[in-house]
């Protein structure tokens, strides 16, 4: 989601996890659901599948985009829907460019990327440290022999200099 300007789920039909990406919080930053292969057998499943994510979507609160979430059903096999999808799409990026959303989030995202940027690096040089390696080391076996706290050896760890 931080990646991306508009974020499609992409479901399957009949493979029995309909709802369960409500309990991993994936529907709610969706800002549209499509149900792939409506088609043959399937159509009938698709359509519920539909009905249910629609309804699921309108369960959580306005993203403050003026977007309102929407649900799509599509045959990549036959080709159908294909292209309201890419309506929608470019429909999405019309509204949020308009009212400013579209840019707010790309700063948002940007702000996102420096700072996580920032994190790994400080991570990646911490832990990399060859002075950090091998007092992390000792500072693990004085933890398990209850000879330091955690927060005394982090503390320690993080003042050592070169």
């Amino acid at each position: 989601h931080s990646m991306t300007d508009f974020f499609l789920l992409l479901k399957l039909a009949g493979a029995g996890d309909e709802l369960q990406g409500i309990k991993r919080g994936i529907i709610e930053m969706a800002d549209s659901i499509v149900i792939n292969k409506a088609d043959g057998d399937n159509m009938t499943a698709a359509k519920l599948a539909k009905t249910e994510f629609s309804r699921a979507l309108h369960l959580y609160p306005d993203k403050g985009n003026n977007w309102v979430p929407k649900t799509l059903t599509c045959s990549a096999l036959n080709n159908n829907g294909v292209s309201d999808i890419w309506d929608l799409i470019k429909n999405y990026i019309s509204i949020t460019k308009e009212n400013g959303y579209f840019q707010q989030k790309r700063n948002e995202q940007n702000k996102y990327w420096m700072l996580q940027t920032i994190e790994n690096t400080l991570k990646s040089d911490f832990y990399n440290h060859p002075k950090i390696k091998e007092e992390l080391k000792k500072q693990i076996v004085l933890i398990g022999e209850n000879k330091v706290t955690p927060f005394e050896a982090a503390n320690y760890l993080l003042t050592i200099d070169d």
